[in-house]
């Protein structure tokens, strides 16, 4: 039986079930992830056909960009989820999830844009923008 990893919204009118192995932590520094969130994004992200949400008519989903939205719930505000238009998965706020959690970071995006009030004090990789 593969994982599942379970996890809300603050409020928990929003619950998601993740099924499988989850890819390792992104960080993003981008300006719209520290705007939404007040800090970065450290997400994963699970393959669409393997994510069941419960209380999905409680997510909004903001049209961040052209080609993504950003999912969160519209009764106590927190971010969920990040979607791209043409891409089969969905990533996922890994404070979201109950613990343990078994995450671990893997790399840094965005560092240019990062905010001048935090240092990025770990070893992983970091690139300058995406990780094309």
């Amino acid at each position: 039986m593969p994982d599942v990893h379970k996890g809300s919204c603050l409020c928990g009118a929003v619950r998601f079930a993740a099924h499988g192995e989850l890819r390792e932590l992104i960080y993003c520094h981008c300006s719209q992830c520290r705007k939404q969130t007040g800090l970065y994004y450290a997400a994963t992200n699970v393959e669409d056909r393997n994510l069941e949400v419960e209380g999905a008519e409680n997510l909004t989903w903001y049209r961040a960009s052209e080609t993504a939205s950003r999912g969160f719930c519209r009764h106590c505000g927190s971010a969920l989820f990040w979607k791209a238009d043409e891409l089969d998965y969905t990533s996922i706020l890994a404070g979201a999830f109950e613990k343990p959690t078994e995450l671990k970071g893997g790399y840094h995006i965005f560092c240019e844009d990062q905010g001048d009030f935090y240092q990025i004090s770990d070893d992983l990789p970091k690139y300058a923008a995406g990780r094309g």
